[in-house]
């Protein structure tokens, strides 16, 4: 396994592919970031030179990624906690942030269903 900005991606995988197991990198960002590095984005990892691996290194240099980016989103998150506002009382609830229906759904942020004690569904009586 090869090693960039201290994560381990795949040998066995193409470059754009395996560059998307770093955090803060899809898809499309691999593939940008290959071809401004000039290397073929369907060679494996395995198969790149030391030439091709700084290049894309030195590519990489340029996004936030990994802990400088998730540190950035938590202390979004946080403000928006401290601040009040609509989205940061959404997070400090647990629930959907960006206007997601709740009355169904959303057993994600709300975790399992907790029963509620002689509520009758809509379908007896």
């Amino acid at each position: 396994m090869a090693r960039i900005v201290g994560v381990d991606i795949p040998n066995d995988k193409p470059v754009y592919v395996s560059l998307t197991y770093i955090y803060g990198i899809g898809v499309h960002t691999a593939r940008k970031i290959c071809s401004a590095a000039k290397v073929d984005e369907t060679i494996r990892v395995k198969d790149l030179t030391d030439d091709q691996f700084s290049a894309i290194r030195n590519e990489l240099a340029n996004y936030k990624l990994e802990g400088d980016l998730r540190r950035e989103v938590a202390l979004n998150i946080k403000r928006l906690s401290e601040i009040g506002c609509y989205r940061g009382i959404r997070h400090r609830r647990g629930l959907p942030v960006n206007g997601q229906r709740t009355k169904t759904n959303a057993r994600t942020r709300k975790g399992p269903r907790k029963t509620i004690a002689n509520k009758k569904s809509a379908s007896q009586g």
